[in-house]
């Protein structure tokens, strides 16, 4: 089965990188938790910049993404994030190659 990833990209205020990441692991936690078609919601950190918050999920489909995206807990942390960064960028790919399934 062919997934859908997303990557997203924050740059995050200094001042705001706490509730910034206590935010997000609310999110991720529900996504994973009570979405069927999100299959992994991975929060990671950049080595050379704390401030730089990269998110890798993985979804069945677009329909599972576009479910995500409707889903309260997801409007909830969009909303509350918004104010606390300076950049947000994304990246929809489809995996196609490897590792087979």
């Amino acid at each position: 089965m062919n997934k859908f990833v997303l990557i997203v990209e924050f740059d995050v205020k200094p001042e705001h990188l706490a509730q910034f990441n206590q935010l997000i692991a609310v999110n991720a936690a529900a996504s994973v938790a009570a979405e069927a078609g999100c299959r992994q919601f991975d929060v990671l950190q950049a080595e050379d910049n704390p401030n730089r918050v990269v998110l890798y999920e993985v979804y069945d489909n677009p329909a599972a993404f576009e479910d995500h995206l409707g889903r309260k807990h997801t409007q909830t942390f969009l909303a509350a994030a918004k104010p606390l960064i300076t950049k947000q960028t994304a990246c929809k790919l489809k995996r196609t190659v490897a590792p087979a399934d």
